[in-house]
C-alpha cells in the first residue's frame, strides 16, 4: 500500500460492524463521513461529525 497523505481517500470494504450503527465516540473522537460508491459515482450518505455535534446534548447540571 502506498503511503497515505492528508486528503487521500481510502475505502474499508466488508468491514462488518465498523459502520455508523456500531460506532461510538470513544475518547471524544467524532465519527467520519460515510460515502457510498455506486455505479462509479460517490455519494455522501452521512456527514462527518463535528466537535459541536459531540457536545450538543451535554447538560450543565451545575455539579
Amino acid at each position: 500500500m502506498a503511503e497515505l497523505r492528508e486528503s487521500d481517500i481510502i475505502a474499508i470494504c466488508n468491514a462488518g460492524a465498523y459502520g455508523y450503527t456500531m460506532s461510538n465516540n470513544y475518547n471524544g473522537r467524532p465519527r467520519p463521513a460515510e460515502v457510498l460508491l455506486l455505479d462509479g459515482k460517490v455519494h455522501l450518505i452521512r456527514k462527518a461529525e463535528t466537535l459541536e455535534d459531540l457536545v450538543r446534548n451535554v447538560v450543565d447540571a451545575g455539579i
